[in-house]
């Protein structure tokens, strides 16, 4: 950590000031955007601005009051295989962390933070967002297992969504995975980050691998899209598009788009009015795609292009395959790079058995979609 960009106490540091080497501080997923904005601005590609709270801040959030040390003796005798029990102690703790005030100096530090990002467009609304300190390493995947919330306005509910974002760290899954996977409760840290939101909800988003998610080919960058939110892609709510862009013809400038493929695109997800948040709670929807825009790719050929054109540089500066997360603006119609952590299934498979399967007898279809796994199972659908 560089005390020049900030102190080892911090506990708010602005996106900017952040590098991979911060992992420790701020996790995995705030210190890529850190790393992006700060060294691949000046290449074109666009990152949305913000900031996150620190590992150290959420420390002090916790033995504010001894929060701590309840929540160690909480989980202490823990048996993770008894669920009743696994869930019942979560939901608990969980409770505990969203009733607890934040310390005066975090609180000021946080408001302090907004203010800055707000005072040209007080109206925007953020992505809140977690990432933890043992998050996106190479060697676990724990990405997905805390809490992302979109379309939040005011600081107000900014502060409240970080306490449940810190509060996840306590779901029933990631308290299992970490005993599963050898980390102690107390050695995982979280921290909030606070990211503008790109209008994709007017527009299209989704998620792109500097590499062939089915295959591992190396030599393909595979993006998909839908329109609105990525957060039905990234959750396999949605069939969307699927672009296969060809490296070497994409580093010579020659027609790289080597296959497409349209998506039904059945649902988008945008945000909730002002009313509608009031009424139900919640900062997003989910609505049906008209039937003509089910019919058309969600972006141009133009577009997929600059979003492979991005995905080199990202995959050349991490040094490594790479999931990578982006969304369209749908006011000023550009692309925006919304996550960046290292792929963690097939760059990792060099080296292993790789098991093939065959179905022996066929009948009629019932469902297609993307596949997540090469097995066959059996069992009524």
């Amino acid at each position: 950590m560089s005390a020049a960009r900030f102190e080892a106490t911090a506990l708010v540091v602005p996106f900017e000031n952040l590098r991979m080497t911060d992992v420790e501080a701020v996790g995995g997923k705030n210190a890529s955007l850190g790393e992006m904005i700060s060294q691949l601005s000046q290449t074109g590609v666009r990152v949305p601005g913000g900031f996150a709270t620190t590992a150290h801040a959420f420390r002090q959030f916790l033995k504010h009051e001894g929060l701590d040390r309840r929540i160690a003796e909480r989980l202490a005798s823990l048996n993770i295989d008894d669920v009743r029990a696994l869930a019942a102690a979560g939901a608990e703790i969980r409770g505990w962390i969203e009733a607890q005030p934040f310390p005066a100096d975090l609180e000021a530090e946080v408001r302090t933070a907004f203010a800055q990002l707000t005072a040209e467009n007080p109206d925007v609304t953020f992505a809140v967002r977690s990432s933890a300190t043992a998050e996106d390493l190479p060697d676990a995947s724990f990405a997905g297992q805390q809490e992302t919330f979109l379309n939040v306005h005011g600081i107000d509910e900014v502060l409240h969504k970080m306490r449940e974002v810190f509060a996840s760290l306590y779901n029933d899954r990631a308290i299992s995975y970490r005993v599963h996977k050898g980390f102690a409760h107390g050695d995982v840290a979280l921290s909030a980050g606070v990211q503008r939101m790109v209008r994709s909800d007017l527009g299209s988003a989704g998620v792109m691998f500097t590499i062939d998610t089915e295959s591992g080919f190396q030599d393909v960058v595979f993006i998909t899209s839908s329109y609105g939110l990525g957060e039905t892609v990234v959750q396999g709510a949605v069939n969307p598009d699927e672009f296969y862009v060809h490296k070497p013809a994409l580093k010579n400038d020659k027609l790289a788009i080597i296959r497409r493929n349209l998506g039904s695109k059945l649902i988008r997800m945008e945000f909730a009015s002002p009313e509608e948040k009031a009424a139900t709670k919640k900062l997003v929807k989910t609505v049906d795609t008209a039937p003509e825009a089910r019919n058309r790719y969600s972006l141009a050929d133009a577009e997929v292009t600059e979003l492979a054109r991005y995905a080199l540089i990202i995959e050349q500066h991490y040094g490594r395959p790479m999931d990578i997360e982006w969304g369209r603006d749908g006011i000023d119609g550009k692309l925006y790079i919304l996550q960046a952590r290292p792929e963690t299934v097939k760059s990792q498979a060099a080296g292993q058995v790789e098991h093939h399967y065959k179905l022996k007898a066929h009948s009629a279809v019932l469902a297609e979609g993307r596949a997540i796994g090469q097995k066959i199972g059996t069992g009524p659908v």
